[in-house]
């Protein structure tokens, strides 16, 4: 037992040993990792610089993968019957060129009925405000009329009977007041529904002219006029093998402020630099595990861009105030970050931390409050400029 417990220990000195050996304990004149080594008498920075505050975009990363826009089916967004096809198979089309177009006399009627709803309803709303002015002007002449008799009677001029009729007057006028400014709103909120309801027919109308969604070649024509119409049921399929987008996953708290058609950066980090994308399709549902939505992003044609490079969506969420020295300014020995600060005539070094690169300035998170004057580019023998 006693040879064991000798063991032991003379493992655990051993151990002690290499770890004090290894931090360079029995070294003289060596600097440890992440010491700052204060800089000598005279030695001064031969360039200055601010400490700026600006304000920032606050930029969400959505990480994501390049993709290709193979073929897209193409169908009907409303069901009627086919008028024309304007295409045919192994034909090179454009973006946006008319594809297909149905019959749209019945959303064209509609279309038109729900116009002359707009027109009765905002017809309902000019004469509730005209009554409601009518109302507005016999409810002050009533009140009038009553304050005045209210007068008379106090010095006992008019008697009861009469300032009871004319207060009868007053309140009556006042409720039919009452009851021609809820008519107006009831007048306003029909003429909201009816625009509404063009709006809704004007799009149903538009929805029976199909477009070609990107440049592609027409690989297959699934349908001939006089064929019926309807969503879920494919009418071509349009080949686009040499479109790319980014797929990206957006957390949930952010999706509402992804639209399509809006322009947005995207980094691929391949490539080393930002491109612009423009968001095509947000897919309406999210995914139960991950909480996210998926975001596709058309990609301009980029050389070196291939089918599954990491890339990541910027997208904006707001603005911050952050502090920017030149990148130049900051210092690292080891795993800290230091910035000469001139402290009246002298410099010393402080400790920060850096974050984002904004050109040729670094963000520095912690340690400095802005405005403070930094300096870099010393000099290297004995701080001679």
């Amino acid at each position: 037992m006693t040879k064991k417990c000798i063991f032991v220990a003379m493992l655990g000195a051993a151990i002690m040993f290499l770890v004090l050996w290894m931090s360079g304990s029995f070294k003289s004149g060596v600097i440890e990792p992440g010491r700052i080594v204060s800089i000598r008498n005279g030695e001064t920075p031969t360039r200055t610089a601010l400490a700026e505050v600006v304000s920032v975009p606050v930029i969400y990363e959505a990480v994501g993968t390049v993709r290709p826009e193979t073929e897209a089916s193409i169908e009907a967004q409303v069901t009627g019957k086919v008028r024309k096809v304007l295409v045919r198979s192994g034909q090179k089309v454009s973006r946006g060129d008319t594809l297909i177009v149905l019959d749209h006399r019945q959303l064209q009627a509609r279309l038109e009925s729900a116009q002359q709803g707009l027109k009765s309803a905002q017809a309902a709303e000019r004469q509730a405000r005209e009554g409601i002015n009518a109302a507005k002007a016999e409810s002050n002449t009533a009140t009038a009329t009553w304050k005045r008799m209210k007068k008379l009677f106090e010095g006992k001029v008019a008697t009861q009977d009469e300032l009871d009729r004319v207060e009868a007057a007053y309140l009556k006028a006042k409720a039919a007041l009452a009851q021609a400014e809820d008519g107006l709103d009831a007048a306003t909120a029909r003429v909201r529904q009816a625009r509404k309801g063009v709006e809704e027919s004007r799009i149903g109308l538009g929805y029976t002219t199909i477009k070609a969604p990107a440049d592609g070649e027409v690989a297959r024509r699934m349908v001939e006029p006089g064929d019926l119409a309807f969503p879920g049921k494919t009418l071509m399929l349009i080949q686009t093998g040499g479109t790319l987008r980014l797929e990206a996953l957006v957390r949930e708290g952010l999706i509402g402020q992804v639209r399509i058609g809006q322009k947005l950066d995207v980094d691929i980090e391949a490539l080393g630099d930002l491109s612009e994308a423009i968001v095509e399709e947000v897919v309406p549902s999210a995914d139960p595990l991950t909480r996210t939505f998926l975001v596709k992003a058309g990609l301009k044609p980029l050389p070196g861009l291939y089918p599954g490079m990491f890339g990541r969506l910027l997208i904006p969420v707001g603005q911050k105030d952050v502090v920017l020295v030149p990148a130049k300014a900051v210092s690292r020995v080891g795993q800290l970050e230091t910035v000469l600060v001139q402290s009246g005539e002298s410099w010393e070094p402080f400790y920060v931390r850096s974050g984002a690169k904004h050109g040729n300035k670094l963000e520095i998170l912690s340690g400095l409050n802005g405005n403070e004057t930094v300096g870099y580019d010393l000099s290297v023998a004995g701080g001679q400029q």
